[in-house]
């Protein structure tokens, strides 16, 4: 078997970390993809090496020098965020196929890396309004947090014809349900493909 890559990229607060997690719990042959990133964590639900690997800033941009990633940005002003080489490498290794949850310009850096290896997805949401709502509701960032995201998203909502599938998650259920159609149809090889 030939190792894949399922990207999924939003606006922050779109809630495509949920559907990720929700498709690990169905699709056993997914395995995470950890991202690197210099951010604190957010209060006691984020574990180092489970959620994200938390470096500092000194470490990610040695880890850049030395061509480790295969994308990387600085999201908000000393915020860095990558995909490290072997991260994909270690999970291809256990036969599993990599599924990540990554920002916007990450998810199309990636695809731009593996063509045809990965299949990018973009979560929407259903309204800049309701992406507000939902940042609001979570209650882990600041007023001023907040805003800059949503203004980052109507910036990020732009891309969204980049990518190959755009699932609109209004209803969870329905957005999972939408996403797991696409990873299945993408990791599972057509009859026509296992003829050959």
């Amino acid at each position: 078997m030939q190792g894949k890559i399922i990207v999924f990229s939003a606006p922050s607060g779109a809630g495509k970390t949920t559907i990720v997690h929700r498709l690990m719990e169905l699709l056993p042959e997914l395995s995470f993809s950890i991202s690197a990133c210099t951010r604190d964590r957010r209060g006691r639900a984020e574990v180092n090496g489970k959620d994200y690997h938390f470096i500092s800033v000194a470490e990610f941009q040695e880890k850049i020098r030395h061509d480790e990633f295969v994308e990387w940005e600085e999201v908000y002003e000393g915020a860095f965020y990558g995909t490290l080489k072997s991260e994909i490498e270690r999970i291809w290794s256990l036969g599993k196929h990599a599924i990540l949850d990554v920002d916007v310009k990450g998810g199309l850096s990636i695809k731009d890396f593996y063509k045809d290896r990965a299949l990018a997805i973009f979560v929407r949401p259903p309204s800049i309004e309701a992406l507000a709502q939902r940042l609001t509701a979570r209650a882990t960032d600041s007023t001023s947090s907040i805003s800059s995201r949503v203004y980052k998203a109507t910036f990020e909502l732009a891309f969204e014809d980049k990518f190959d599938e755009v699932v609109v998650n209004d209803d969870l259920e329905e957005a999972v349900a939408h996403a797991e159609q696409l990873v299945r149809s993408f990791i599972t090889p057509a009859a026509t493909d296992e003829a050959l």
